[in-house]
């Protein structure tokens, strides 16, 4: 999957793994609402995925139309319903509005319930499958950083944080930033390189930004572990300096200004040191040594300016990589209660940043939109079939959360609706509902609004 994705062009590829994502949630969405009003008794009209012009349509046996539709932002299952239009009488029974509160509550609770029920299934499969991931092991420790301060060292392994357990790094991340919000110290244990258990700590205080930049460990001095390796180009980013300076992938790093590089961890501190500044870099590519000026990037990190030239090198097995990665895998009942635990800690931790964005602990600069989804959802792609699986799970959980907030227009306002007529024990006005809905869709626009100018904000920079 990945060797072919890597052949088509960034953008595509981001469009393409945006549209498919999109297609599949979306459509998994609304099938919980289909099958649920349908196993209630109530008629389906139209069962779409995506708005606007249809492009392509059939008509079921059972009278429901299925529809593709030209714009992938959304869908929606139409209803037989009386305040939409005239029913039959002999249909009267299997109209939505006729149905009781309870049944109405469930047909539309549906939709972001199948959301985390495809998250559970996908994370089942992945454990199944056996997932490979990065451990928390620590490389290079900044001197001066705030882990520098607390103790940290090279080769830790990060085993607890404020007494959770962490397996991967993934994990300590999260972890992390979730604790870097309190802005308070926090403590660590580690496994040095000795194999003896430490303590280490953290001092969070005024650590909050780390979240809104998205680089915790180079914002707290640490770097995660690395084997050596030979200073060969891997991966590019498409608008990174080495790609737009002229390096190819397997391009083997020589010399810059005259100084032999010994490998990648070599290559990647001479980068970081010349940030904004042209260097003349000596490399071999196919057998012949070439020249070339880049300019690595400038990059403004906690303690300073680094450059950055978009390039991670080439990959290497043995015993020492190895040692960096861990194979996470189950059976299925295993993989399938691995997948129960991973969307509940997903959904509490999205509920809690949610949180702490309403507080103001969490800039709304963190809020992305389709924009920066297509990005995720093409890079993931192009790393395997795993990692896309993988972040079409948290988007998953991602749109369940969203669709379950009490905002009238989305699920959850109408959920609202339902709990308010279960204890009045009769519905709200159609005045209340009304003002409801029009505050629904500007709040609604504001935030559309708000993940657009984000991701142009970032698309820019």
């Amino acid at each position: 999957m990945s060797e072919v994705l890597g052949l088509i062009p960034d953008p595509l590829r981001s469009l393409l793994a945006l549209v498919v994502t999109l297609g599949v949630l979306i459509a998994f969405h609304e099938y919980g609402h289909f099958t649920v009003a349908r196993r209630l008794g109530v008629k389906v009209l139209r069962f779409s995925v995506g708005f606007g012009k249809p492009l392509w349509r059939r008509q079921g046996a059972d009278g429901t139309e299925y529809v593709l539709a030209a714009i992938p932002l959304g869908g929606y299952v139409r209803m037989l319903d009386e305040r939409e239009g005239e029913v039959d009488p002999a249909e009267v029974h299997r109209a939505f509005n006729r149905q009781s509160v309870g049944r109405r509550f469930a047909i539309v609770a549906a939709g972001p319930l199948f959301n985390f029920l495809l998250a559970i299934l996908i994370y089942a499969v992945v454990y199944w499958v056996g997932v490979t991931e990065v451990r928390p092991l620590l490389g290079e420790i900044r001197p001066g950083s705030v882990a520098a301060q607390g103790g940290f060292q090279s080769e830790d392994l990060i085993t607890q944080v404020d007494g959770q357990p962490v397996s991967t790094l993934r994990e300590a991340m999260m972890a992390l930033v979730e604790r870097s919000l309190d802005g308070e110290v926090v403590e660590v244990r580690v496994r040095d390189r000795e194999g003896r258990d430490r303590l280490r700590t953290l001092d969070m205080a005024g650590q909050q930004g780390i979240v809104e930049d998205g680089r915790l460990l180079e914002d707290l001095g640490m770097t995660p572990w690395y084997p050596p390796y030979p200073a060969i180009i891997g991966r590019l980013l498409d608008k990174g300096a080495a790609a737009q300076g002229g390096l190819n992938s397997g391009d083997r790093i020589l010399a810059v200004d005259g100084q032999p590089v010994a490998d990648w961890q070599d290559w990647a501190a001479t980068v970081r040191a010349h940030p904004g500044e042209p260097i003349q870099v000596r490399f071999q590519r196919q057998g012949l040594e070439q020249e070339l000026t880049l300019v690595p990037e400038a990059v403004e990190v906690e303690g300073g300016v680094v450059g950055r030239i978009g390039a991670a090198p080439a990959p290497r097995g043995g015993a020492q990589e190895q040692r960096r990665l861990i194979t996470i895998s189950h059976g299925p009942l295993g993989a399938l209660a691995q997948g129960l635990v991973k969307t509940w800690e997903t959904t509490g931790f999205t509920l809690r940043m949610l949180g702490r964005m309403l507080t103001g602990d969490i800039s709304l600069k963190t809020i992305s939109g389709p924009i920066t989804i297509s990005q995720f959802a093409g890079q993931s792609a192009s790393i395997g079939l795993v990692a896309f699986l993988t972040f079409l799970a948290l988007v998953s959980i991602n749109l369940g959360v969203l669709n379950l907030l009490p905002v009238p227009v989305l699920d959850g306002g109408h959920l609202l609706y339902y709990l308010i007529e279960i204890v009045k024990g009769s519905p709200l006005s159609e005045a209340a509902q009304e003002l409801g809905l029009r505050v629904g869709v500007m709040v609604l626009v504001m935030l559309m609004g708000l993940a657009l100018f984000n991701d142009f904000t970032r698309l820019f920079e």
